[in-house]
């Protein structure tokens, strides 16, 4: 309460003073603009700016024009032309005519103050301190947004409504801390994002901000932040650049150094209508900076007094607000004059400023020396522009807003008092407020207005692009659009055709801190910067990234791998140790010429059956394990070719069986050997085994039991196909797949067990006398079969796929050969090269001792 009566208190002071001061009439005259009507609008717009000198008196200062700003004047022409149109439409405020104050204003607070103390002294134009406000006609205020922040406190007081042009701003929608204040701007809530969206389709990640320094450009920025954030977009720099008169005074340093010194390619500059932004960069416009930038339309950098040949600007990327074209406004512009409004101050001030006039006489509006076909509309863009700004809008429909609040406030005050129709009626500011909260209109253009910020919109926006010619003749051209309102892969719509980018680069800029990684690659974040920075590194084995600058690769699924260059999964292609394969054809032709060596060594045998060398050892032995033999090779072809269920039941158990029955055959001859030289006496009960074929019960007893496990192996878990997709790139390998390991080394085990049994008695009878004692080969061959399979159990385990299988088939034929070779190679190479040794002289004596000889060394 306090503040409040202090500030009554300096109000009724300063209005004291000013009443009775009537050597501030040129002062008040340089910056106000005055139209009178029933109705009035008082109006707060930052025209020109100029600079405050002053004396001992804190009331004498010293003026000095600075710079016009002619973006801004426009403003004050929108206003006219609105209240000239409302007043010629019969059906708005019939019988009541709008007029304004209008008053320049400063980007300062000690400027706006004192011109809202001079705005609510109520001086008028021609008589200093006639009324001091007891008849002021203005019931509402139109000004920018930090304009009405600064005044806001002070307009509370009299419940004024304020509207403002600037760009929305969420801070002022607070209608507990501001409640006259009105936003004409729609939301910019999705600004944010449409900037994002443009950022992701040039694949810009890597951007800088220059943002000014006002509450709205501070939220502006961290809203930005969030959504660059959620789309891998990061921050080089922030610059924040000075708004008002006082933070422009305190910076010190200049902003373009960081700017300059960035590796960034793109710039997002963001400030308000009204903020001294452009000040701030004085010499940008000839500092060529070869970037991308990319701003709103309330900073209209294009609008500037002087025009050069190159613009550091040109290619910018302009968020101008969608809206209709005003029908008329145009062409308002086209006639304006001072001739046609010689009460404009401003318009007197900026026609000689660019046309080359002088102002005489003592109200400093008298023109001379001008040109009679001077018009705003040939002036170049950089002096003025034609096409309505977004200020100029949003005061368009400002002034519409107060009128149609009024119009309906008045039809319901006749409704109430139906004896007072023609008479006009008396009202005050505040009780605009009850029809301004709610109000919603479609103005000239066709497009829809709303006052209640809870159900204003969110703007679409037109995207533009900066084109400056020669002499300052910018244009700016329409190249795109952004609508939160549809589909989000429909919302930002381009054509790039029609884009042209900054000076000095001809095709589309490229804007990251770290060269995007190619397919084949992936990003490795770099310590201590932002993830936007990185390093590539290759995918690791058969894994891919098939879209740039990917976080991590991809796995390819089992049926795939990865191609060379890492970037696509390809389909394996299916493969076996199959016929045709070189190393199939090897294993094929080997299996099938040992099969025919042992059928060619067999008919041999037959062949020579009564001979003395096939005799020894058991003839019938050696035939069976010759057929052995002929199965053990053709078994392996079981391993050769496409798996099916079939054949992968018969590859180990086929394997298993024929192998047993070979071992206990070269056993059952071990033992034969054996009890042949061991029988000392006859009669003996190993003479009886002996002469009855005992051993011959060897192989069928020994093939049983492996038949038995077989047997328990396919009931319990038979080997099924299976594939392999690891062990060869690009290939899915087809397999039988052993099932019970368990029992694959239980048939394996038993195989080995006989096979050293089998060694382990040949070898004892190594040294038995006799030329056709074959002990020694059966000791050697056995010694190459349980070296192979001793071999085989680690090379198997080490490798995978077709080698795996391969290596399988190989020592099967490798143990068969060794067999045959060992047992029967010495044999046939008697039979056939040295018969002479095959002879029957002596021979009886040499294998079988008479049985009176073994009787006598029995005794």
């Amino acid at each position: 309460m306090f503040p409040l009566i202090f500030l009554l208190l300096f109000l009724q002071l300063y209005l004291l003073v000013t009443c009775q001061d009537g050597r501030n009439c040129f002062f008040q005259i340089e910056r106000s603009y005055y139209k009178d009507g029933d109705i009035e609008i008082a109006a707060f717009f930052p025209i020109y700016i100029y600079m405050i000198h002053r004396g001992m008196n804190m009331f004498k200062k010293i003026i000095m024009f600075k710079r016009f700003q002619s973006k801004n004047y426009q403003y004050v022409l929108a206003l006219v032309f609105a209240i000239e149109e409302i007043n010629k439409n019969p059906h708005l405020l019939p019988n009541m005519t709008l007029g304004f104050d209008l008053y320049n204003v400063m980007h300062s607070e000690e400027t706006v103050m004192e011109n809202t103390f001079l705005w609510l002294a109520g001086l008028e134009k021609d008589v200093p301190n006639y009324t001091c406000r007891k008849q002021s006609k203005s019931v509402a205020v139109i000004s920018g947004t930090s304009i009405a922040v600064q005044m806001g406190t002070l307009l509370e007081l009299y419940k004024i409504p304020q509207l403002t042009l600037g760009s929305f701003e969420p801070l002022l929608s607070d209608s507990g801390q501001f409640p006259s204040l009105y936003q004409m701007a729609p939301k910019d809530t999705s600004l944010a994002l449409g900037m994002v969206s443009l950022m992701l389709h040039f694949s810009w990640t890597w951007v800088g901000l220059a943002i000014s320094d006002l509450p709205k450009g501070i939220q502006f920025m961290s809203d930005l932040k969030v959504e660059m954030q959620k789309n891998g977009i990061c921050v080089d720099f922030v610059e924040l650049i000075p708004a008002t008169e006082e933070s422009y005074n305190s910076f010190s340093r200049p902003y373009h150094i960081q700017i300059l010194k960035s590796s960034a390619n793109v710039v997002i500059l963001f400030c308000d209508t009204e903020s001294l932004i452009g000040d701030s960069f004085p010499t940008w416009e000839r500092l060529m900076t070869w970037k991308v930038w990319v701003t709103t339309s309330q900073w209209d950098f294009a609008s500037r007094e002087e025009h050069i040949l190159l613009h550091s600007f040109h290619g910018t990327l302009i968020f101008s607000h969608h809206r209709s074209e005003i029908s008329g406004f145009r062409n308002f512009l086209r006639t304006a004059n001072p001739s046609k409004y010689p009460e404009d101050i401003y318009l007197s001030r900026f026609w000689s400023l660019a046309f080359g006039c002088s102002i005489t006489g003592a109200s400093c509006k008298t023109l001379q020396n001008c040109s009679l076909n001077a018009s705003l509309e040939s002036l170049p863009p950089h002096r003025f522009d034609m096409a309505m700004s977004d200020g100029s809008y949003n005061i368009y429909n400002a002034v519409y807003a107060v009128a149609h609040s009024i119009h309906e406030m008045l039809l319901q005050l006749l409704e109430m008092q139906p004896g007072n129709k023609g008479a006009k009626v008396a009202f005050s500011p505040w009780q605009l407020h009850l029809f301004l909260k709610n109000l919603q209109f479609t103005n000239p253009a066709g497009d829809l207005v709303n006052l209640n910020h809870k159900r204003n919109l969110e703007a679409e926006y037109d995207i533009l692009n900066f084109w400056n010619f020669p002499y300052g003749v910018g244009r700016k051209v329409k190249v795109g659009r952004f609508s939160p309102y549809v589909p989000q892969s429909q919302q930002l719509s381009l054509s790039e055709n029609l884009i042209e980018w900054a000076t000095g680069i001809t095709e589309t800029p490229r804007s990251v801190c770290s060269v995007s990684c190619s397919p084949g690659f992936r990003k490795t974040p770099l310590e201590g910067k932002p993830t936007c920075c990185f390093d590539c590194m290759p995918c690791p084995e058969n894994e891919i990234s098939n879209q740039t600058d990917m976080d991590q690769c991809l796995k390819c699924l089992d049926h795939q791998y990865a191609n060379t260059e890492r970037d696509q999964c390809l389909h394996k292609k299916v493969t076996f140790l199959s016929f045709e394969d070189p190393l199939g054809k090897t294993l094929v032709c080997t299996a099938l010429c040992f099969s025919v060596l042992t059928a060619v060594v067999l008919g041999v045998f037959v062949k020579h059956r009564d001979t003395p060398i096939v005799k020894a050892n058991n003839r019938c032995l050696s035939y069976i394990l010759l057929i052995a033999l002929i199965f053990c090779f053709l078994c392996s072809l079981l391993f050769i070719g496409r798996p099916n269920t079939t054949t992968c039941v018969l590859q180990q158990t086929t394997f298993g069986v024929v192998f047993t029955g070979a071992v206990s055959t070269v056993l059952a001859k071990t033992i034969t050997v054996v009890l042949a030289f061991k029988v000392t006496a006859p009669g003996r009960r190993m003479r009886q085994w002996l002469l009855s074929g005992a051993p011959n019960s060897i192989i069928p007893i020994c093939s049983l039991i492996q038949l038995a496990l077989c047997g328990f192996w396919l009931g319990t878990s038979p080997p099924f196909i299976d594939t392999d997709a690891h062990s060869e790139h690009g290939h899915i390998i087809l397999l039988c797949n052993k099932g019970s390991v368990t029992a694959f080394y239980c048939v394996l085990g038993y195989l080995g067990s006989l096979a050293l049994v089998s060694f382990t008695v040949a070898f004892l009878a190594r040294n038995l006398p006799d030329t056709f004692n074959e002990a020694k080969f059966l000791t050697f061959s056995m010694l190459v079969f349980c070296s192979v399979w001793v071999t085989f159990l680690p090379v198997y385990h080490s490798t995978k796929g077709k080698v795996m299988v391969a290596v399988e088939v190989f020592s099967i034929l490798a143990s068969s050969a060794g067999l045959l070779g060992c047992i029967f190679a010495p044999k046939c190479y008697i039979i056939l090269l040295r018969p002479e040794k095959n002879a029957l002289k002596g021979l009886r004596d040499r294998i079988v001792p008479k049985e009176s000889d073994v009787l006598k060394s029995s005794s």
